[in-house]
């Protein structure tokens, strides 16, 4: 979260009262924001101390003193909402976008502020607005680039252009020198403020230049500005370009930029507009747009999330502390809101929700209990399961272990002596490294890497795990399924099929699931095993199928595998000894 400092004095003027630290720091806490610092106790003589206020990273008006002091000026009763205006309606000034801008920076926007008044401290404003929107919303001008000139140095009409490195030369900003684009990248490439933003266009074979009609260079976005048209203490006109590579985020900077300091106009709030042409797509339009958004917002649902109990007036009343200009809607149970250009952050009536929370105070808000039963939580079913199947391997002297779900795909198939078909494992498209290539299609990989790195540890080693495995299903709308496993791992000097046998019989015995002798005459619930002489996981001859009927003549599914695992397997994975495995498909007992 970006934290603001601003003149504590000039805050407490525009606030029209001073409070003591303690005060503002409630204030600050009753509208969503902190007061990180006062430096009133650290100031050296002749400086003036600061309030340094931390604000949320969405709300991009109250990244200088003039959003924080309206904003709060609002929440306390003290000011009206700003009305922005366009003046006049029909721009005079207008900014051509040229094609050979499309493969750099292809959107602009414009506007003009007139007879505006600077201080030097209004001026230091302007300028930190500028840098904190840059680091925020423009990400360090790759999305955004703004540039503020004097109007007056200038002959309009604008054009914004991409022009090879040494078609045109200008002064930067603060210099001296005459350079051209190439020039100019040498120049700035070890300057610790300008040189961070070269890369973002300096590969490209034309550079964004904003010119007059005199083809005086005004700006190159997102670099640096020209010393011709510098903003002084004495300008009276500024002339607002904005530059990106994204169309609403140039809009919404250009909005916070002109709604903070057209306060400052000789007419406050009053804008002149300029007419942006695009020659990509032929498009005219108007910046700013100062039009409000129109939303709307349910009565019940902001009462159901807040606890209150307000009527449609009520509501309103309180987002009016918030800047949200609202009335009670034609259409029953609802409110209608007017956003203004200052709150980009409002998407969705969740916002206008939390700004009525705000505005009541979220410390006075009443706690209550849900009204549903059906919010109180409880463990997914295949969770209990697991859970089960966790205690009774716990109760068997089994430790549980938690390897990824990631793995190699020689681990997945080749050490398990098992061949790829291509229709079971999820594959990732470009693995950062080779141990991270498929979603394991068995538990066995992980257990095993798992004994592997502590087969130093006495034996026997008895671990087991319950987690995902992942499937491919091209009938599925994701192509894939995740399936809950169970899985269990005996290794020691020896290690016979009796082991694992007796860990299922356990399971089965804690899952109320009996032993079939004769699966074929008794079609009651159960399990049972069957040789299997085809998985070349285990030793030949000391592999089986596990068998599973769910309810007393329902059909049989084969749910798992238990063996000992064959030598190959464990000179693969690189244990020195014997082992016994079982896995299960856990779902089956839902």
């Amino acid at each position: 979260m970006p934290t603001i400092p601003v003149d504590k004095q000039d805050l407490y003027d525009l606030l029209g009262q001073s409070y003591t630290t303690e005060e503002f720091d409630e204030l600050c806490f009753e509208y969503g924001l902190e007061l990180d610092e006062d430096t009133t106790d650290d100031c050296q003589p002749g400086e003036r101390p600061q309030l340094k206020i931390e604000v949320p990273a969405n709300r991009y008006d109250l990244l200088c003193i003039e959003g924080i002091a309206q904003a709060l000026n609002e929440f306390l009763g003290r000011a009206e909402a700003p009305k922005y205006t366009l003046k006049p309606s029909s721009p005079i000034v207008t900014l051509t976008i040229k094609e050979t801008t499309a493969g750099v920076r292809p959107y602009a926007a414009g506007a003009i502020l007139r007879n505006i008044k600077f201080d030097q401290r209004r001026y230091e404003s302007f300028i930190a607005l500028q840098d904190k929107l840059h680091s925020n919303i423009c990400r360090n001008r790759t999305l955004v680039a703004i540039g503020t000139h004097d109007l007056d140095t200038l002959s309009a009409p604008f054009t914004y252009e991409g022009l090879t490195h040494e078609d045109i030369s200008f002064v930067p900003l603060n210099q001296e020198k005459l350079l051209n684009g190439k020039q100019l990248m040498e120049f700035y490439d070890k300057d610790k403020n300008i040189g961070k933003y070269l890369h973002i266009i300096r590969d490209n074979d034309r550079y964004p230049y904003m010119l007059d009609s005199n083809r005086t260079v005004a700006s190159l976005p997102p670099i640096i500005n020209s010393n011709h048209s510098k903003i002084t203490l004495d300008t009276k006109n500024v002339f607002i370009d904005i530059t990106g590579t994204d169309r609403t985020k140039t809009d919404i900077v250009l909005n916070q930029v002109v709604a903070m300091f057209s306060a400052y106009c000789e007419t406050p709030f009053e804008i002149e507009p300029v007419q942006v042409i695009s020659e990509h797509n032929g498009e005219s339009r108007i910046t700013p747009n100062v039009t409000p958004r129109l939303a709307q917002a349910e009565i019940e649902y902001i009462n159901s999330c807040t606890g209150l109990n307000y009527d449609a007036q009520g509501i309103c009343d309180l987002l009016k502390k918030m800047s949200l200009v609202a009335k009670p809607s034609s259409t029953k149970g609802l409110i209608d809101v007017e956003i203004p250009i200052t709150r980009p952050d409002v998407l969705h009536q969740c916002d206008i929700m939390e700004d009525v929370a705000v505005a009541y105070g979220f410390n006075k808000l009443t706690k209550t209990k849900p009204q549903s039963e059906s919010l109180v939580a409880s463990p997914l079913p295949v969770n209990k399961i697991s859970d089960i199947l966790r205690l009774a391997s716990s109760q068997s002297g089994y430790l549980e272990v938690l390897p990824l779900t990631l793995c190699s795909h020689d681990e997945n198939f080749k050490f398990l002596r098992t061949v790829d078909d291509n229709t079971r494992a999820v594959k990732l498209e470009n693995p950062k490294t080779v141990e991270y290539q498929v979603v394991r299609t068995t538990l066995l990989p992980g257990i095993l890497k798992t004994i592997k790195e502590n087969r130093k540890h006495s034996l026997p080693i008895r671990v087991f795990e319950a987690g995902d495995i992942v499937l491919k299903n091209p009938e599925l709308e994701r192509g894939a399924y995740n399936q809950r496993n169970w899985s269990a791992i005996y290794a020691g000097k020896t290690s016979g099929f009796e082991f694992v046998q007796g860990l299922l019989g356990k399971i089965m015995q804690t899952m109320r699931t009996p032993w079939l002798e004769n699966p074929k005459e008794n079609k009651s619930r159960g399990y049972w095993i069957e040789e299997d002489k085809e998985n070349p996981t285990f030793f030949p001859g000391r592999g089986a199928k596990v068998f599973f009927r769910n309810a007393e003549g329902a059909a049989e599914q084969e749910i798992g595998a238990i063996g000992v695992l064959h030598p190959e397997v464990m000179t693969a994975f690189e244990i020195p000894y014997a082992a016994s495995s079982v896995e299960i498909n856990a779902e089956v007992f839902l």
